[in-house]
């Protein structure tokens, strides 16, 4: 006489039933909801910035220094870092900080607070997470609008960086960001304020696509599919990642922007493409792509930590905190 097997019981089937039921009712409790949608205030994304430029500022001029050298300039991040050091001293590391505050308080602020005005107009309603096509293209065009209003600051703040390594007499000698943008008013007219402005705003436009919106997409996998909530180890794995993004991206784009704007006579892009190609071949792309990431890495990092940190106070001092 067969036995019965104990599975195939009702008692049995109704508890492999209940247990299949709830294995994926345990998966899903894993996904955490993202935090609500606050409206921050315009200016964060600038003063975020222009905290992390004071710290990352040292990585960005030695990255133009490689990009713009000539010569027997030291060919390599290292090199150029005690090239300064030995020639001007750890000051020389801060040249063209004023310029560079001056930037993010116009690129920064405009591309943050534009992307985040937008993105709360446009993410449909009840939805806190907005799709990756739509961050793309929000980041993009804030980006572009951040690159026009920036690049007045942007090329005295390339001038300003360079200047130290040019021959004595053929440097600006700038006094500070202001100074620098005045005089190049007086002295070479209102188009100097937007020489390089296309390849810079590209470039804005890249960098914001690359750098925002892969910043919240990689915050909102890390909070909605692993144990990690909205921290500061989310937020430095997030933009790190970003960082990383950000960099491969716009290195070419950010080669041509920092050669165009270095000079003071009228260049094609199309006319310096050719040049450069046929003395450095497609290396030229990645060229200064290390101490573009030393820079950018950590400069993203610091900027959305900072900005993270505002965010913070705002919500505890109107009582948003939870």
């Amino acid at each position: 006489m067969a036995q019965d097997n104990p599975n195939d019981s009702p008692v049995a089937a109704t508890a492999a039933a209940a247990a299949a039921a709830a294995k994926p009712k345990k998966l899903l409790e894993k996904k955490k909801n993202l935090p609500e949608r606050i409206s921050y205030p315009f200016w964060f994304g600038g003063s975020a910035s222009s905290l992390a430029a004071c710290v990352t500022h040292p990585l960005d001029l030695v990255k133009v220094r490689l990009q713009l050298r000539s010569g027997d300039a030291p060919k390599n991040m290292s090199g150029t870092f005690m090239h300064i050091v030995r020639s001007q001293g750890p000051r020389g590391l801060y040249n063209g900080l004023t310029a560079s505050l001056l930037r993010q308080m116009t690129y920064s602020t405009v591309r943050f607070g534009v992307y985040e005005e937008l993105k709360n107009r446009f993410t449909p309603e009840g939805s806190a997470k907005p799709s990756l096509p739509l961050l793309i293209g929000l980041s993009t065009f804030s980006g572009f609008l951040g690159g026009i209003s920036g690049n007045a600051a942007d090329v005295t703040n390339v001038r300003m960086q360079q200047d130290a390594a040019l021959p004595p007499a053929q440097r600006r000698g700038y006094k500070n960001g202001l100074d620098g943008m005045f005089r190049m008013l007086r002295e070479e007219g209102v188009k100097s304020w937007f020489r390089g402005v296309w390849p810079n705003s590209t470039r804005a436009a890249l960098m914001n696509a690359s750098q925002l919106a892969t910043y919240d997409t990689f915050k909102a996998v890390l909070i909605m599919y692993t144990p990690l909530g909205d921290n500061i180890t989310t937020h430095f794995a997030s933009s790190l990642l970003a960082g990383f993004m950000a960099t491969t991206i716009c290195s070419p784009v950010d080669v041509i922007k920092s050669r165009v704007m270095s000079t003071s006579h009228k260049q094609g892009i199309a006319h310096l493409l050719r040049e450069i190609y046929a003395k450095e071949g497609v290396t030229w792309m990645f060229k200064g792509w290390v101490p573009a990431f030393l820079r950018l890495g950590p400069q993203t990092i610091c900027t959305f930590l900072f900005l993270e940190a505002h965010r913070k106070v705002y919500r505890k001092f109107r009582g948003l905190e939870n």
